[in-house]
């Protein structure tokens, strides 16, 4: 399977898939779903990592208006 030959949908179809088997305990499953998630993560980039950065302020409770 050529990754980067994939649509957008297959490709995340394809990564959801090796993920799960991967966390079924397939062993051979896990490199592959890396490599698909990897390709995830370059086309469409981090999206967790920016959800958690635009958290606003945290304040202390007793500084609140």
């Amino acid at each position: 399977m050529e990754i980067q030959e994939l649509h957008d949908d297959e490709l995340i179809a394809q990564a959801r898939e090796w993920r799960l088997r991967a966390l079924r305990g397939e062993k051979e499953a896990r490199g592959m779903a890396h490599e698909l998630e990897r390709e995830v993560r370059r086309r469409f980039g981090n999206t967790q990592a920016e959800t958690q950065h635009s958290l606003k302020e945290v304040r202390v409770l007793g500084e609140l208006p």
